[in-house]
């Protein structure tokens, strides 16, 4: 499995971890049923430690989307497509609001906030072209 993580970026490998497999997983990049890297070999294949691929995996777990089989490993669940776009939404929700909230505490509108993020979102499209 190829992650890109980096050590010099604010987000903790841990979450790095995490967030890259939660997003093949909720793409369709590792379908249910598919068996994960051990612990340790993830760890060792990607040059962290042990407990950061465990906690990313412990978090992915908690979310329903992984689960381990004692003596087998970590095994990505099966989820519906409709589960998995409400958790991509809700993520996105939890994510957006203290950026929103700290763009309308730093003065910016609500029809402020609603172009730039449509302006951000077509540059993201242009870019995918």
């Amino acid at each position: 499995m190829f992650l890109s993580l980096s050590d010099v970026s604010d987000e903790p490998l841990q979450s790095q971890v995490s967030r890259q497999i939660r997003a093949l997983i909720l793409t369709g990049g590792l379908p249910a049923g598919h068996i994960l890297p051990s612990i340790r070999s993830l760890a060792r294949q990607q040059h962290v430690s042990v407990i950061t691929v465990q906690r990313g995996y412990e978090s992915l777990e908690r979310e329903g989307l992984i689960h381990s089989r004692r003596g087998k490993g970590f095994f990505v669940s099966k989820i519906r497509d409709k589960d998995k776009k409400a958790m991509a939404k809700r993520r996105l929700t939890e994510d957006l609001g203290p950026l929103l909230e700290a763009a309308s505490s730093e003065g910016m509108s609500a029809t402020e906030i609603t172009r730039t993020f449509r302006a951000v979102l077509r540059g993201k499209a242009g870019r995918e072209k």
